[in-house]
């Protein structure tokens, strides 16, 4: 990688389902709410009712966010949202996985449901073009084609697409600034692009954008990652690794199956079997990433942290320090 340039039972990894307990539900609409902050309380209180958990985030510019729970809570509260007639169309992508993907449930309100900070962009009006996942190794194989993947780089060290160009950005609002300082992405002659990201909702604004950077022949993939890795055979694959995932899973696979991954807790990144080999891995406390980044009292704090999180666990209760710090887009 070059850092300068519908039922369940009908798909791969089903038979996990048989014996999993919590249904997670991944979603994202572009679509006005000039009322989103009134559809808060009712949301929130849907999902506390139905023993949802996860983060919906609600702006100006629609919905975004990931929850899991049982089927039947997870069912409800996407039948509350589609309720609005505004959210008739909202769609989502499914997994299964036996331990509870969060911990906690919250609905935010947002300036941006997914923060890039062009104000002047407005994905319900101008994105790329949509490429199904059957199609996407079809246009991965042009060579015309710069592949560009949107994501943040601990979410890159862990898989992406053959061929594809890594950033290497901290955070999403790092994508314009690296685009403008792209030689091979500049001038009057604008090359084909393909972006791709988790679940789709970057990509909305990153296409918006580079359309708006005067490209005409902009693509991304429909439903992101994750729609690939539930639709497409691992024998037909071009996707090489783990796919990271902002939930208790860490890591999904082909078939959305939950992958290997462990989360840093000091420093968020998805740690391997092979990277808890390191002597500077210490649970809950540091990793070979951020070992010299954390004074002698955090990793104290963090020690303590840890420590309460393995008593809860061995009374059979979940720790509310044991949550993945932040949250991000799918």
């Amino acid at each position: 990688m070059s850092s300068t340039l519908p039922d369940p039972t009908a798909r791969a990894g089903k038979p996990a389902v048989q014996s999993a307990r919590f249904l997670t539900a991944a979603l994202y609409k572009f679509v006005d709410l000039p009322d989103f902050a009134d559809l808060r309380d009712p949301l929130q209180a849907c999902c506390d009712a139905h023993g949802v958990k996860g983060t919906l985030l609600l702006a100006r510019e629609g919905i975004n966010g990931t929850i899991a729970g049982p089927e039947a809570g997870v069912r409800a509260v996407l039948a509350h949202l589609h309720a609005d007639p505004r959210l008739a169309s909202l769609a989502h992508k499914e997994s299964w996985s036996d331990k509870p993907p969060f911990l906690r449930m919250k609905v935010r309100l947002k300036k941006e449901i997914v923060t890039l900070r062009v104000p002047e962009l407005d994905p319900n009006k101008t994105v790329g073009q949509y490429v199904k996942p059957q199609d996407w190794n079809r246009l991965l194989a042009d060579p015309d084609v710069v592949v560009i993947d949107t994501r943040n780089d601990y979410e890159v060290a862990i898989g992406t697409f053959e061929g594809a160009i890594n950033p290497n950005i901290k955070t999403f609002t790092d994508l314009p600034a690296w685009l403008d300082a792209q030689p091979a992405l500049q001038g009057d002659k604008k090359p084909k692009v393909a972006m791709f990201c988790t679940g789709g909702i970057r990509c909305e604004k990153s296409t918006a954008l580079m359309k708006m950077k005067g490209f005409e022949e902009v693509y991304h993939l429909e439903g992101g990652i994750l729609k690939y890795l539930e639709e497409v055979p691992p024998e037909q694959s071009t996707w090489q690794g783990e796919c990271f995932v902002f939930d208790e899973r860490v890591s999904v696979g082909h078939g959305l199956q939950p992958g290997p991954h462990e989360l840093c807790r000091s420093c968020r990144w998805p740690l391997s079997l092979e990277d808890k080999q390191s002597p500077h891995y210490v649970k809950g406390v540091s990793c070979a990433h951020c070992h010299d980044q954390r004074t002698p009292e955090e990793k104290a704090r963090l020690a303590e942290r840890q420590r309460q999180v393995e008593l809860a666990e061995a009374r059979g209760e979940a720790h509310v320090g044991a949550r993945m710090p932040g949250s991000e887009p799918m």
